[in-house]
């Protein structure tokens, strides 16, 4: 597998610090997006934190070592059957981690006491990318002329229309819609969403912080990522409409291009072979090309 990946962060045009922040550890195929929250530029810390936690507790061998003997007693007593292996132990237990770092500082420091931080990552390992979000940034996924959203907003909003008090089309005029109701640093302990999806050579991935996807339509989104080649000209242009509409709020974008390695044993096919019940199952989850929520298994 060979990783092709751009990040670019922006302040945009109405705020005057960048909350954004963003972790690549190609060592370790792992991509992350950070929007922090706050007043008095503590959202800053606390996407900093985050990533800073994530980046040492992934290079940390030791700590690696541990956390192997952890997951294999806890798998023993039948408490992480939800949980498909290690390395989406790992992933999750990393940003358990960071939430703790940022709700220790703001503890500790009043100036810091309302910090959080939304956070979304990717970890690549073999044939499985795994997933792990907490709040509104979000991953998508571009694989043969579809694009599927890989997470759900922990929004207001979103907590909303998924009890039908609201409607998809009643967003842009929801006073509420940048409300979370999920994020790093709030609370002692936080929930993280994790999973895995199968990645293809071929596949595209967009991480992003909701400074992108208040002004930018995932129809848009889709267009972009299927026009644009490389990580760096997509990732560029994505920002670059977020700023021409308006840039009411700082803009993180990081794509990963997947590609073929010829290299590798047994050689990997591409992502334009034969079809596959991952498709199936991904086309199932879809209503339409653009932009569906992709919740089905692989």
């Amino acid at each position: 597998m060979i990783i092709d990946h751009h990040a670019i962060s922006e302040v945009g045009c109405v705020r005057e610090h960048n909350e954004d922040d963003y972790l690549i550890l190609p060592r370790e195929h792992l991509y992350v997006v950070a929007d922090g929250m706050g007043g008095h530029a503590c959202g800053e810390v606390a996407s900093r934190v985050s990533v800073e936690s994530l980046e040492a507790f992934f290079q940390d061998g030791e700590l690696t070592e541990k956390l192997y003997a952890a997951y294999n007693e806890l798998r023993k007593e039948g408490r992480l059957a939800e949980l498909s292996s290690f390395h989406e132990f790992r992933l999750r237990s990393a940003i358990e981690y960071g939430n703790l770092q940022i709700f220790t500082q703001a503890s500790q420091d009043p100036n810091l006491e309302d910090m959080g931080t939304t956070i979304v990552g990717l970890s690549f390992v073999g044939s499985r990318v795994y997933v792990a979000h907490v709040g509104d940034s979000r991953a998508y996924r571009y694989r043969r002329g579809r694009l599927y959203r890989l997470t759900e907003d922990h929004s207001l909003a979103n907590e909303y229309i998924r009890m039908r008090v609201l409607r998809p089309e009643d967003l842009p005029h929801f006073p509420y819609k940048n409300v979370i109701v999920r994020a790093l640093g709030l609370q002692e302990e936080v929930i993280v969403d994790t999973y895995y999806r199968t990645s293809r050579p071929g596949d595209r991935y967009m991480l992003c912080s909701d400074g992108l996807t208040d002004l930018v339509a995932d129809e848009e989104i889709f267009e972009i990522l299927a026009a644009w080649p490389g990580a760096t000209h997509a990732a560029n242009e994505l920002v670059r409409r977020a700023l021409e509409y308006g840039g009411i709020d700082n803009v993180t974008v990081l794509i990963v291009d997947v590609h073929d390695d010829p290299l590798a044993p047994g050689g990997i096919t591409t992502g334009t072979a034969t079809g596959s019940t991952d498709d199936a199952q991904d086309a199932s989850a879809a209503s339409d090309e653009t932009a569906p929520v992709d919740n089905a298994d692989e």
